[in-house]
């Protein structure tokens, strides 16, 4: 096969993705940053390795790239993080090649666009209003009881996220914003129980996707400091149903050909209904992967490589999947290596690598096993938790 695949990395991730892209017989090439060039890459499969130096935008990477072109015929062109997506895009615009161009990417990576959008096609979100026009937010603030959520458009997860309680601190923050105001939204402030759903899609068709439902929501994990845990939620359940639906439904709305997606959706306390939060052209975060491999042994990585290569030009065959069940805890730890000893059961499948980090992947065939495992095992992590200030992006 001659076929060269450039991926994109702002962050340490993807090593499956390139792995298997290498076994579909594609040459692949690395773009990460300065920072990140020495970290254990998969260069055994890479081609090449290219690095941009830290802080470089998008028209820095654009001529750079375009350089690169002039010696490599790039087929496709991979984002392996969120923060890449619309690089990728606007990349794949000036160079012509095939993908996900500018405006499909906004409706992954652009809060408001994907939200007037999911609107349009009368997919539930809570109600927002964009940090534009000041007569339309001060409507919006009469129209929507208080507290409010401040959401920058472009950040990914909870980034970014102030929580605003009355019209008076709004201002204060529209003023500290100052210019970048715009790059807003305001939203209504939806109490629940927050679910995420990751899919692999190939010709707009929606090949696979699991449900989860996460402990404790995002917001007050990455804002309240504490730890992320997420699981399998209970297969054949009216909500599994019911989110595997909107989910199909979203993605068929937002325009996703072919690739992997997490969408997040928040299933409300006071009239039960789902409403979309997040819809994101991505593996999730914090080694979601890996519980959802653990659960079904379908690795999304290594399935979104070979849709990647595969550009619709051969069908794509899912392999067959288990209907077992994942849990995962996600947490910053005190230690630069915490000591795990005590989370013995054998259901644990995975330990996470990273140092000052306390992460867990089980697996079981019973939901009643992961809950229970998760419930103890929560209990027990509190002494080894670690808690830093909210970040302005997440450390993905």
């Amino acid at each position: 096969m001659d076929l060269n695949v450039l991926c994109l990395a702002t962050y340490f991730k993807g090593e499956r993705f390139m792995r298997q892209a290498a076994e579909e017989g594609a040459r692949v090439y690395l773009l990460t940053v300065a920072k990140l060039l020495e970290r254990p890459w998969p260069r055994d499969v890479l081609a090449d390795v290219f690095a941009m130096r830290d802080g470089a935008d998008i028209g820095e990477t654009t001529r750079t790239v375009s350089y690169l072109a002039r010696n490599i015929r790039f087929d496709r062109i991979v984002a392996l993080d969120d923060f890449d997506v619309e690089t990728a895009a606007s990349l794949r615009e000036h160079l012509r090649i095939p993908g996900m161009g500018d405006t499909t990417a906004r409706h992954f990576r652009d809060k408001l666009a994907m939200r007037v959008k999911a609107r349009e096609e009368g997919i539930a979100v809570p109600e927002f209003v964009h940090v534009l026009n000041y007569d339309a937010l001060r409507d919006f603030m009469r129209r929507v009881p208080a507290p409010w959520m401040n959401k920058p458009r472009s950040e990914a997860s909870a980034a970014g996220i102030t929580k605003v309680t009355s019209e008076e601190q709004l201002w204060d923050l529209v003023a500290k914003q100052g210019d970048r105001q715009s790059f807003f939204l305001l939203e209504q402030y939806v109490p629940g129980d927050v679910y995420h759903v990751d899919s692999i899609v190939s010709e707009r068709a929606v090949m696979f996707s699991e449900v989860h439902r996460c402990r404790t929501p995002p917001f007050e994990v990455a804002h309240g400091g504490g730890v992320f845990a997420t699981t399998t939620i209970e297969r054949g359940s009216a909500d599994e149903r019911a989110l595997r639906e909107l989910n199909a439904r979203t993605l068929a709305c937002m325009n996703l050909v072919r690739g992997v997606s997490h969408v997040e959706f928040i299933k409300s306390r006071a009239d039960g209904k789902f409403y979309m939060l997040e819809c994101a052209a991505r593996v999730g975060g914090a080694h979601i992967a890996d519980m959802v491999e653990a659960a079904t042994g379908i690795n999304l990585w290594a399935e979104w490589a070979k849709i990647e290569v595969a550009g619709g030009k051969a069908p794509y065959a899912l392999p067959e999947a288990r209907r077992e069940y994942g849990g995962l805890i996600m947490t910053l730890a005190r230690d630069e290596r915490p000591d795990t000893s005590a989370f013995d059961a054998p259901e644990v499948v995975f330990r996470t690598p990273e140092k000052n980090h306390l992460g867990l992947v089980l697996r079981s065939p019973r939901y009643e096993r992961i809950q229970e495992l998760l419930g103890d095992y929560l209990e027990k992590v509190k002494p080894l938790v670690a808690t830093l200030p909210a970040l302005d992006k997440p450390a993905s």
